[in-house]
């Protein structure tokens, strides 16, 4: 009797295991790939749109931004842009980036 509540609990106790298996992968495998940072310099409308809080208006005034200013220099910079507050700021910061143009980057005779 002692081997059989032996056998049931090993069982009961390993039956779990099969599908916290399936549920963290392969071993050895990473973890997937965060999404690259949205430069702010170059996105596109529907690219700014894809970070969290910032619609359509917002994506607009970004870019209208950026137009009549030129390249954001730091990431702070956003937070001139009407409609974007701190807390909207902290929470899109860690998700952009200001990498200079392509045009600004290649320097003279580019």
């Amino acid at each position: 009797m002692t081997r059989r509540l032996a056998t049931a609990l090993l069982v009961l106790l390993l039956a779990p295991l099969p599908l916290l298996a399936a549920q963290s992968g392969p071993s050895g495998s990473t973890p997937p790939a965060a999404p690259a940072p949205v430069n702010i310099n170059t996105a596109s409308q529907a690219q700014l749109e894809t970070l969290p809080g910032v619609g359509a208006r917002t994506a607009e005034r970004i870019i209208e931004y950026r137009q009549k200013n030129g390249a954001f220099r730091k990431i702070e910079d956003l937070m001139n842009v009407q409609g974007i507050g701190e807390r909207s700021f902290l929470r899109i910061r860690p998700l952009v980036s200001v990498a200079a143009s392509r045009a600004e980057a290649g320097g003279p005779g580019q």
